[in-house]
């Protein structure tokens, strides 16, 4: 009987699975609409006072996005006032939605990544997994290993679809 052989493991393709730099930890979104009176208007006497009264040590060790879901002006002092209270409690605070937070988190991980071991080589950026992996930070690791890499290609390594090949030097 013929031994098989696994082509995959011996093609020297480097595999980045994005989710292995999935930071840990709950996200919450604090909506400002929830303060809004009337859902239109911030007044600034009651949005003070929660803020004063809020216990925001139960966002401590969470990531939180800050937005306001209803079709009304907030003024910019309103998200900067929150940032103020949670940031001593919470791992990160960004204005903007989950995937915005998700966006934020995964482009701070991946500029401070050390790309040398992908230097020529071939590179497959893993896709299909089970975690929020937005699909900015597919273009940002693309963007990243685009100078470096032989190749960059999305998939499998059983089903790569190849997106970039370094031309050949003359």
């Amino acid at each position: 009987m013929k031994e098989i052989i696994n082509k995959v493991a011996l093609s020297g393709i480097i595999t980045i699975d994005l989710e292995t730099f999935y930071p840990q930890g709950d996200r919450v979104v604090l909506d400002i609409k929830e303060h809004l009176f009337q859902g239109l208007i911030l007044k600034e006497k009651d949005f003070r006072e929660f803020v004063k009264n809020e216990d925001w040590s139960k966002y401590t060790d969470k990531y939180a996005a800050l937005i306001c879901s209803a079709d009304a002006v907030v003024p910019t002092w309103a998200y900067m006032l929150l940032a103020i209270q949670l940031e001593p409690y919470v791992k990160r605070v960004v204005f903007g939605d989950l995937e915005t937070l998700e966006t934020i988190l995964y482009n701070e991980i991946l500029n401070k990544l050390n790309f040398d071991e992908y230097k020529d080589a071939r590179v497959v950026i893993k896709g299909c997994g089970h975690l929020p992996v937005p699909k900015a930070a597919y273009v940002e690791i693309t963007r990243l290993l685009r100078p470096i890499a032989k190749s960059v290609m999305y998939g499998e390594a059983c089903s790569m679809v190849p997106l970039y090949k370094q031309p050949k030097q003359i």
